[in-house]
C-alpha cells in the first residue's frame, strides 16, 4: 500500500466534499430566505435568523459525515483505486446533500403552506353563530 495514493485520496475527498457542501449550503440561504420571509410573515430578522441557524446545523450535520467517512473503504494502492475511491465516497456525499437539500425544501414548503392557511379565509362562510349552553 503506498501511502502517497491515500494522502492524494484524501486530500481530493475532503477538496470536493468541503466545497459542494460549502455551495449547497450557500444556495440554501440565498434562496431559501424568501421561503423563511414567506412563513413568518414578513418577520426578515427572524427569518433571517432561522435562515442562518438551518445553514450551521446543514454545515455541521455535512462536514460531521465528510470527516466520518473519510476513513472507511479500502485504501489506495494505485492511481485507479484513488479515483474509485475518491468517486465512490463523492457519490455518496453528493447523495446525502441531496437528502438534506429536500428536507429542506420539505419543511420550508410546510412551514409556508402553514402560514398561508393562518391567514386564509374559512373554507365556507358561517351561516350562523351558536351560542355555548350552560353547564
Amino acid at each position: 500500500m503506498d501511502t502517497n495514493y491515500t494522502v492524494w485520496t484524501y486530500g481530493i475527498y475532503l477538496g470536493i466534499s468541503v466545497g459542494l457542501t460549502i455551495w449547497v449550503a450557500q444556495t440554501l440561504f440565498k434562496n431559501g430566505r424568501v421561503f423563511l420571509v414567506d412563513a413568518f410573515h414578513g418577520n426578515d430578522k427572524l427569518a433571517d435568523s432561522v435562515n442562518h441557524l438551518l445553514v450551521v446545523g446543514f454545515y455541521l450535520i455535512n462536514i460531521g459525515y465528510v470527516s466520518l467517512a473519510l476513513k472507511y473503504g479500502d485504501p489506495a494502492a494505485n492511481l485507479q483505486q484513488t479515483f474509485e475511491s475518491v468517486s465512490t465516497k463523492v457519490g455518496i456525499v453528493l447523495l446525502v446533500l441531496g437528502v438534506m437539500h429536500f428536507f429542506n425544501l420539505y419543511i420550508f414548503t410546510r412551514m409556508r403552506k402553514r402560514a398561508m392557511l393562518r391567514g386564509a379565509p374559512p373554507p365556507v362562510r358561517p351561516q350562523e353563530f351558536l351560542q355555548p349552553k350552560a353547564p
